[in-house]
């Protein structure tokens, strides 16, 4: 018989509910059984960070497991789909985009859409030559159907939600299935030994237990790095950003017309804005670095974007630094969320971190004290690789930028702003295009022999590992390609004058299928969810229906 284990989860927001949900889900059959013994201990005084926040696809899994119903969770999170990101003014600064979608044809049984691109003139983006998203998006069409469809491979997708109404609602949804809640200050942490945590007080004088605790605090990382003093590697090197000016735009003053069932991210002067569509309004967040453009003139620069009389919207300051914990888990002490690491959102990865670390451990969950450090020890190593795995892609979209207009936009393209995992992946892949076969045995030359973290005694100092676990080779052929890296090699390759690009037939039918089959995203969240109808106002700057 399981030996029944206690957990205590310090913090809420969508990170502890997060966990607190997934591993209920997973560990405790839904609530059905009670192996292990849930208690989140949230603080009443720590204020709430309410923004819109885009995912990926890997969410879905999170609400499988969790067991909710996908128009229940969407109706009270003020959710909309997201089949895409569309990065507009990364390459220079006229107004071009390109899509980074979700679902992609993939040839069989050789996947040579790369290539057949990379030989043809390049008159038609990359990804509109192998995937119909970009397309769809464009025309505003939700992935689903209102009724059947015949449409074959399903559209792939993930959410634009409220994340306050997200933390919230897995709060009662879990707290109705056997997860202790308790609203209260810790002020106090007891230690066992120097590594593991015995108990936590509370303001209210309760002191709780547990096998295994979980840091959820936030930026403050108040059990790992405050109690255990475990170290933070600071990644700003890599990545300039540092601030996010932040604004909500209702619908029933500034509705423009449609929701977009995508995310955009628009490059500004010094560094870029998302724009996130929720049911009742958008969320709009300018991400900037405090180096090259102060607080004024960020804000000022992210309400001209917007566009209108905004004047009355409030805005607000986030401040972040990107990095990770030496080790999220050690002892008996997980982090998980900001306590463990951040990455500004370019790729709406913020969540997935999140996902990922409740995800790994249910995985390896220690049952019983005996070998916990040996799951601790594979636990890091995996949340290490797939914070560089992160760390690489989001530092691509800045290095081939091509713009020169802002010291900001310079400076990121200086060879000392390219991490030497990225760099070596270039230099590769100028002598071979991307394949499946580049991530077997992600090591290549240039690559460092030792970890970021390397001057940290407990660090692991092998060299982190690219497994694609997250993104393989279509999705780094996608943005590469849209952000036109090789576009001279492929014209010493194969020549200035070649044939002209094409699409293949499998895309266009699957559009024309969609012309008829997909209703407009706004009108399917009306039918479905109830999405109350808005008239339409002033569009935002940039807005291209």
């Amino acid at each position: 018989m399981i030996k029944k284990r206690r957990l205590v989860i310090v913090g809420g927001g969508s990170a502890g509910w997060m966990a607190a949900a997934y591993l209920n889900g997973a560990l405790n059959d839904k609530g059905m059984s009670s192996n292990v013994d849930i208690h989140l201990i949230e603080s009443p005084d720590t204020p709430r960070i309410s923004v819109g926040e885009a995912t990926i696809p890997s969410m879905r899994h999170l609400l499988a497991v969790v067991g909710v119903d996908e128009l229940d969770f969407m109706r009270a999170t003020e959710a909309t789909f997201k089949q895409s990101i569309k990065y507009t003014n990364w390459v220079t600064n006229n107004n071009t985009f390109y899509h980074h979608p979700f679902s992609r044809l993939t040839m069989q049984p050789v996947d040579n859409m790369g290539m057949r691109w990379l030989q043809s003139d390049q008159s038609i983006p990359f990804m509109e030559t192998c995937s119909a998203q970009p397309i769809i998006c464009e025309m505003g069409l939700s992935p689903q159907a209102l009724g059947d469809s015949r449409m074959g491979q399903p559209l792939s997708y993930a959410y634009h939600m409220n994340a306050q109404k997200f933390a919230d609602y897995l709060r009662d949804f879990s707290v109705q299935r056997g997860v202790k809640h308790t609203f209260a200050n810790v002020v106090d942490i007891q230690l066992r030994d120097q590594d593991h945590i015995h108990s936590v007080t509370t303001d209210q004088g309760q002191v709780c237990e547990a096998d295994l605790f979980v840091d959820c605090t936030g930026f403050r990382a108040n059990l790992i790095e405050k109690t255990l003093g475990v170290g933070f590697e600071d990644c700003s090197q890599w990545l300039l950003c540092d601030r996010a000016i932040t604004m909500h735009v209702p619908y029933d003053e500034y509705y423009p017309g449609l929701v977009r069932p995508y995310t955009t991210a628009t490059a500004l002067s010094n560094g870029w804005i998302w724009d996130i569509p929720m049911q009742t309004r958008r969320s709009i967040g300018y991400v900037h670095s405090s180096d090259f453009i102060d607080e004024e003139s960020a804000e000022r620069e992210m309400r001209a974007y917007q566009g209108g009389n905004n004047e009355a919207l409030d805005a607000r300051l986030i401040k972040f630094k990107v990095g990770r914990r030496h080790r999220t888990w050690h002892g008996n002490c997980i982090a998980i969320g900001l306590a463990g690491g951040f990455i500004e959102p370019l790729e709406s990865t913020g969540l997935y971190l999140s996902d990922m670390g409740a995800v790994m451990l249910a995985e390896h969950f220690p049952w019983h004290d005996e070998g916990m450090d040996l799951l601790a020890t594979r636990y890091n190593r995996m949340m290490s690789n797939r914070f560089y795995e992160i760390l690489d892609f989001i530092n691509m979209h800045y290095c081939l930028t091509q713009r020169t207009d802002t010291d900001f936009w310079l400076e990121v393209q200086k060879p000392e702003r390219i991490n030497d995992r990225l760099a070596a992946k270039f230099e590769y892949w100028k002598v071979k295009p991307p394949s499946p076969s580049d991530f077997d045995d992600m090591w290549l030359p240039g690559q460092s022999l030792t970890a970021v973290a390397k001057d940290y005694a407990g660090a692991d100092r092998r060299p982190a590992v690219d497994t694609a676990g997250l993104w393989n080779y279509q999705s780094y052929e996608c943005i590469l390609y849209g952000m036109a890296f090789l576009k001279k090699q492929s014209a010493q390759w194969f020549g200035e004058s070649r044939p002209p690009t094409r699409v293949s037939q499998t895309i266009l039918q699957r559009l024309q299928m969609a012309r008829n089959q997909l209703p407009p995203h706004a009108h399917w969240l009306q039918q479905r969810l109830g999405m109350q109808q808005y008239p339409t106002a002033a569009k935002p700057a940039g807005w291209v229906a």
